[in-house]
């Protein structure tokens, strides 16, 4: 096991009281209907659908409107990576969770540029899934923490090589506090960790995560993470 999946974005929202419609996209039907079997028992969440893969999830996608898709990255037909453009397209307010074997760099990467709100291997505990799935719904990012490694040694390299820069753009200002929570963040750790190390509470590192992206005008702490690390305003290593 490679531990809890890491929070790397988003900030806490109150649950919505409606049941959180599931759309659970895999091509492999036993895996399938064990995610669902799981997730039904859940008593805040409904799964609303099912598909063997891309294309399908789709087009089913613009009739279930799903809140959150479970879907496999390597699926016949259209990869869960094609179809993530497309069901954002069909249901913009979907968050989609890539649940996958692939540990490998560039469907993580590509997943997220899709617009994937989380990207976690299978090894993930299925008791946790439930979790995971409350836990996009709410605003967060997910990522394993292997692959989160990966994603920051990327970032980090870029940054190193200088690729990406637009010098012409002035970089906004983060104050001293702002600057230690985008650290926190960097490595991983949740609004509550953040507020334990910095000692303070949980609603101030969200006011501090919310100033951060607005200044920067990103939509996630994972964009501000590599905005950071890209203008070199941040150093990992």
């Amino acid at each position: 096991m490679s531990g809890t999946p890491q929070t790397l974005a988003g900030t806490d929202t109150t649950a919505n009281r409606e049941p959180i419609r599931v759309q659970v996209v895999d091509d492999h039907a036993l895996f399938r209907h064990g995610l669902v079997m799981v997730l039904s028992g859940e008593s805040d969440i409904e799964v609303v659908g099912e598909a063997g893969d891309g294309q399908e999830a789709i087009r089913q996608a613009g009739d279930v409107l799903p809140d959150v898709v479970l879907m496999d990255v390597r699926m016949p037909r259209t990869s869960g990576i094609a179809a993530c453009t497309g069901i954002k397209d069909a249901v913009p307010s979907a968050k989609i969770v890539m649940l996958t074997i692939s540990d490998e760099e560039e469907d993580l990467f590509e997943a997220l540029k899709a617009g994937a709100s989380g990207y976690l291997l299978k090894e993930i505990p299925i008791d946790e899934v439930a979790d995971a799935v409350r836990s996009v719904h709410g605003g967060q990012s997910l990522i394993n923490p292997s692959m989160a490694g990966k994603l920051i040694s990327e970032f980090t390299a870029l940054a190193r090589k200088g690729e990406e820069r637009q010098p012409q753009v002035p970089t906004p200002r983060l104050t001293d506090r702002e600057m230690e929570v985008l650290r926190f963040v960097a490595k991983g750790l949740n609004n509550r960790d953040i507020a334990k190390e910095l000692f303070i509470s949980e609603n101030t590192v969200k006011n501090h995560v919310r100033n951060i992206l607005e200044k920067l005008q990103l939509h996630s702490r994972m964009e501000a993470v590599v905005y950071a690390v890209r203008e070199k305003i941040l150093e990992i290593g």
